[in-house]
């Protein structure tokens, strides 16, 4: 019999962590729910940003499956709205944070001397910072006043991406400690010293031998940072300043919940519990993989 291969063998680790697995199936269905929100919608004859003051706070039936908000709005077609906005902002400023921590773990890795000096400090300096007051600030900065065309700053994709790239900017430092680390352990490896007998330019070493053989670490601080960025999105959204209604998120969901606790509890339970879920998720799929990266971990 031929010998697995390495990515088989991953799989194969990855699937036997029962909690990662499981978890890895929830990631996989609410993703597919989120994703096609609008067709499940149109097959159900529900628009969720139809406003219906007469069907306010009607309990779980065959129509509504888990009933209306304040607004006669379904509130499953919003929790599934408000997970596209949630995963989008997790997943996309988790990929951002990963490229930009990536690129200065390595170059201070690899370059070293005064320049990794610098990068590191600044790094520091950057984890120092308050994270959510920071956070804060940076999102109730008003984009018009930077020269952005008013039409553009008040669009909701707009303040989407604005969200994306303000959670990649603060969270990336991670990431660039772990690469860095990864880096100065590799460049001392025999395939380092062979690419640079051989004339290899320093970009090509970098981003060609180094960065690959520490993907594994990569991926594995790049999946445990998702549920992190849901959570300071929902946060902002909470706080006013992430997605702004009729627009849908776990967290302006919340914040429209706040003051209606005694009336429909259900309207508050619903998404802090999603948002719950798919944090631990994100976390447990990032112990599995750190397991399954890992030949030491190999159940036998």
């Amino acid at each position: 019999m031929t010998a697995a291969s390495p990515r088989r063998r991953v799989w194969t680790r990855l699937t036997r962590h029962r909690l990662a697995r499981t978890s890895l199936i929830f990631l996989v269905v609410l993703v597919l729910l989120s994703l096609f929100a609008p067709l499940i919608a149109a097959l159900r004859g529900v628009d969720p940003a139809t406003t219906d003051l007469f069907r306010r706070f009607e309990p779980p039936s065959a129509e509504y499956w888990l009933g209306t908000d304040d607004l006669g709005r379904d509130l499953f077609q919003r929790l599934l709205d408000g997970g596209r906005v949630s995963l989008l902002v997790g997943l996309s400023g988790a990929v951002l944070s990963a490229i930009l921590g990536a690129a200065v773990g390595v170059v201070a890795g690899y370059l070293g001397g005064r320049l990794d000096g610098f990068l590191m400090r600044f790094t520091d300096g950057v984890i120092s910072l308050p994270l959510l007051p920071l956070l804060i600030v940076l999102a109730a900065i008003d984009p018009r006043k930077i020269g952005i065309p008013a039409e553009i700053a008040q669009s909701e994709s707009f303040s989407l991406y604005r969200i994306v790239v303000i959670v990649a900017l603060t969270g990336w430092t991670t990431v660039a400690r772990l690469v860095r680390a990864e880096t100065l352990s590799l460049k001392a490896r025999d395939f380092t010293r062979a690419a640079q007998a051989l004339g290899a330019q320093p970009a090509r070493i970098m981003f060609r031998h180094i960065l690959p053989n520490a993907a594994g670490s990569l991926v594995v601080a790049t999946t445990m940072s998702v549920g992190a960025l849901i959570l300071f999105e929902s946060t902002l959204s909470f706080l006013g300043l992430g997605t702004q209604p009729p627009a849908a998120s776990w967290g302006n969901m919340l914040t429209g919940a706040q003051e209606l606790l005694q009336q429909a509890p259900m309207l508050a339970v619903w998404p802090g519990l999603l948002i719950f879920l798919t944090v631990i998720a994100f976390n447990f799929v990032g112990d599995g993989l750190q397991d399954a990266l890992d030949p030491r971990s190999e159940r036998r």
